[in-house]
Formats: structure tokens, C-alpha cells, sequence
């Protein structure tokens, strides 16, 4: 599974999920400050699943329509601990649930999905 972790995750749970064996890729080592069209941009040429605590993606998926990233992982929750988004991450993935072609929304309660739309074409 590849991801993209967003500037937003902190690049010690990037470290700690490569670390387990994840093909992950961080925003704030690649490419720092940019926009999160750009970073739709690289999720969708590389396919992966982006990985952020930004509801804006919701809108660009959704409203914009930007070309899809393979998944978007939304967490909707405030990190308790330094590694707390690595634990949540390796947890979710070995639960067996399905990321790709899904925005999927988590929070310590409950996790929601929808698919993504269609490519365009």
C-alpha cells in the first residue's frame, strides 16, 4: 500500500510506519508548503492514499472533482501521543479494511467511507 502522509502528519509517524514496512512518502520531506492541489497532483500520478488531518480534501474530491488520489485518509481526532497517527494508521490497515478508491473518515469512534468518484475520461 502506498501513502502519501500531508504536511500535516508529523514526519516521526511517517518514520515509524516505514519503519513496520509502508511505502510512504511525506510531503514535508518531498516538497514543503505546497498547495493541496499539488499534492492531489502527486497522490494521483503515484497512486496513493493521502493521509491528512485537512478537511479540505473532502472539497477537492468531491466539488472540484481533481483527478482522484488512489484513497484519501481523513482523521478527524487530536494525536494523544508522539506516535498515536502510526499506531491508528497500522491498526486501521491490519483491520483488513479497503483504502483504496474510498475517502475514508477516522475518528477513535468509528470509521466512515465513501467511494471516490469516477475517473474522468
Amino acid at each position: 500500500m502506498r501513502l502519501l502522509a500531508n504536511e500535516n502528519i508529523p514526519l516521526a509517524d511517517v518514520l515509524a510506519l516505514r519503519e513496520v514496512g509502508f511505502d510512504m512518502v511525506s510531503i514535508t520531506e518531498r516538497s514543503p508548503g505546497i498547495r493541496d492541489e499539488a499534492v492531489m497532483q502527486i497522490a494521483h500520478v503515484e497512486r496513493r492514499i493521502i493521509v491528512t488531518f485537512d478537511r479540505d480534501y473532502g472539497e477537492l474530491v468531491f466539488r472540484r472533482r481533481l483527478p482522484v488520489p488512489a484513497g484519501v485518509l481523513y482523521l478527524r481526532f487530536l494525536p494523544a501521543s508522539p506516535l498515536e497517527i502510526a499506531e491508528y494508521v497500522a491498526r486501521l490497515i491490519a483491520s483488513g479494511i479497503k483504502l483504496e478508491g474510498k475517502f475514508t473518515t477516522g475518528d477513535r469512534e468509528q470509521v466512515r467511507q465513501r467511494p471516490l468518484p469516477e475517473e474522468k475520461g
